[in-house]
């Protein structure tokens, strides 16, 4: 998770809940296998463990590269091995959903962030800030 997101959690405990959407980029070879491999290592509750190593090594990735960053993050590798093969039909049908999602919210690229259904365009906390006031003062 990124130090800004980090910070808005800890400022916004009450007002914000970060949720999580796939976008694999068609121009990324090894985007989905990441998305894929990333589901697997939510069921192992290391989900941000894994991300963020990914997203650190995003322009080395390959099936190795992958699999070496899923025991980096510290998964059980049978377990990683299994889930991978008996729940591929509901991890694809998941980023497939997300995906879709992000195509009708605008999504263009990766990250995107969103504040209850608008598109974050200023990436700073001041900006984050502002439109999560915005968002709290509308729904009083």
């Amino acid at each position: 998770m990124t130090p800004l997101l980090e910070q808005v959690l800890e400022q916004y405990p009450k007002d914000v809940k970060l949720v999580f959407k796939h976008f694999p980029l068609g121009n990324h070879k090894f985007a989905g296998p990441a998305a894929l491999s990333s589901l697997a290592a939510n069921d192992q509750g290391k989900f941000w463990e894994f991300h963020d190593l990914v997203f650190a090594n995003y322009n080395k990735l390959s099936s190795e590269k992958i699999r070496e960053l899923a025991e980096a993050a510290g998964l059980d590798m049978t377990r990683y091995d299994r889930d991978l093969k008996d729940k591929v039909r509901e991890y694809t049908a998941l980023v497939q959903r997300d995906f879709r999602e992000g195509q009708r919210n605008g999504v263009r690229g990766t990250p995107s962030i969103f504040v209850n259904g608008r598109l974050l365009k200023q990436r700073s906390l001041p900006g984050f800030k502002a439109m999560i006031e915005q968002t709290i003062s509308r729904k009083k």
